[in-house]
């Protein structure tokens, strides 16, 4: 299942005999390691050596060492380093603070700072509302997290989690200008995470929740969302639906289905799932069943925990009670945010025609893509190195912008909806096929068309 990744690149510098075929050994030698070369330099010229730098993409740390001890054993070659280009990215982090304004003289500071900030201050205690207007508040987004439910990582807790949070204030920067700062909190307790927020909330436009594990998350969210008078957003829930949807809209208008006529499976029931079986019974669908560890969830069932007993109250209206390879017959479309390799080829042949397939958990899918597609119209996943990736990104920067420029702090049905129909949109009639169902996270575009959408949802 794994292939070699940008996630997974390594430079490896090694001594070099100054042989006129040197370069094309070195590059045979990566290759047939099943390591694709990306870059290859000479950096020093010696009058009997070289000393070279190449860079390729692996699958591992184990499979690095495989391109090593084969670069090795070519005939006066002996490797240097090995460096991890991921782990040279982190160095030192990823982030840092700019100041807006100059500060190079004591007439500046005089401004900035004291005397002059006192006049803002005193403004601002006047007169709240000014923050907004006065101070870093108005564009600013505390992404916070309890470090329980990391990626595809699990529990790793606040430390662990801060890279991953810094990447989302990077990404919220590059694509949508928003200042955004990692909150790591050291407490998996949820009044105490509800408590601590709400005394951050003052500095902060919205908070994006991050890498919470469910049930607890529904919980914060929902308090937060009531207590605070700024929009709380559970970036697994509702970012993950937002671009779910999109690019289920588009698959659908490729193999001529409607969203109402189609019957959905949907594996995994915590807060992506919940969040996705929402915004799609939002947009019209009539038949989803959601499927646990157990099987399709569905009415007569006795469940305790109240998210199940909503969806077995909203969803599977023919109270299907199979398991997940059971609901795949005849199925037009299979949703998964839950765990690796629950099914294979066989099941995806036993969907409908023209069946879509979004296996979307990280880092290993539901099922083989490839494999899948052999039988499937459309399959998208989570990852990058495959097509149709079905990335956050594509949601969460925009939707911060829409909500900070629209000065709101609900976060409605009806934004979610908008937001997911900007980023479909983004896709033409022309550009449409079974490989493009979904826009390139550096398409420029899409950040500004769903902060768009958001804010003329906001004041419809």
């Amino acid at each position: 299942m794994a292939s070699p990744s940008p996630g997974n690149s390594i430079t490896l510098r090694l001594d070099a005999p100054s042989r006129i075929s040197i370069t094309s050994e070195l590059a045979a030698a990566v290759a047939a390691a099943g390591a694709p070369v990306t870059a290859l330099d000479i950096s020093e010229s010696h009058h009997d050596h070289l000393v070279v730098d190449i860079t390729c993409n692996t699958t591992s740390e184990q499979h690095a060492e495989q391109v090593a001890a084969a670069l090795e054993a070519l005939d006066g070659v002996s490797v240097r380093k090995v460096s991890d280009r991921t782990f040279l990215m982190h160095l030192g982090g990823k982030l840092e603070v700019v100041p807006k304004v100059p500060l190079r003289s004591r007439d500046d500071l005089s401004r900035a700072y004291t005397p002059g900030v006192a006049r803002v201050c005193r403004a601002i205690a006047e007169n709240p509302e000014d923050a907004r207007r006065l101070t870093v508040k108005r564009n600013t987004v505390a992404v916070v997290t309890d470090g329980s439910a990391v990626l595809g990582l699990g529990n790793i807790g606040p430390a662990a989690a801060l890279p991953v949070m810094e990447g989302k204030a990077a990404l919220f920067k590059q694509f949508a200008n928003v200042d955004a700062w990692p909150v790591c909190l050291d407490t998996q307790d949820t009044e105490e995470i509800i408590k601590i927020v709400k005394a951050l909330a003052p500095v902060y436009g919205g908070v994006n929740l991050e890498d919470i594990a469910a049930p607890r998350c529904f919980e914060i969210e929902a308090r937060l969302r009531e207590e605070l008078d700024i929009p709380v957003f559970h970036d697994d829930q509702h970012g993950t639906a937002i671009v779910t949807l999109a690019a289920l809209v588009n698959a659908l208008k490729l193999v001529k289905k409607n969203i109402e006529d189609v019957r959905i499976v949907v594996s995994g029931v915590g807060a992506a799932g919940n969040a996705i079986i929402q915004l799609l019974l939002a947009q019209g669908a009539q038949n989803i069943v959601a499927c646990d560890r157990k099987g399709a969830i569905h009415k007569g069932q006795d469940l305790t925990d109240a998210h199940r007993i909503w969806i077995a109250e909203n969803t599977n209206p023919e109270a299907f009670s199979g398991t997940l390879h059971d609901a795949l017959k005849g199925a037009d479309v299979f949703i998964g945010v839950s765990a690796p390799n629950l099914f294979g080829p066989e099941q995806v042949a036993t969907m409908a025609e023209d069946a879509i397939v979004f296996a979307m958990a990280n880092p290993d899918p539901e099922t083989d893509p490839i494999a899948a597609a052999e039988h499937a119209a459309v399959v998208a996943t989570g990852r990058s190195d495959f097509p149709n990736q079905i990335n956050n990104v594509l949601a969460f920067p925009g939707v911060f912008r829409g909500l900070l420029d629209a000065g709101v702090a609900d976060i409605t049905p009806a934004m979610l909806v908008a937001a997911a129909q900007a980023i479909a949109a983004r896709v033409s009639e022309e550009e449409l096929n079974a490989s493009f169902i979904i826009p390139s996270v550096f398409d420029p575009h899409v950040a500004q068309d769903v902060a768009a959408a958001i804010v003329a949802a906001a004041t419809a």
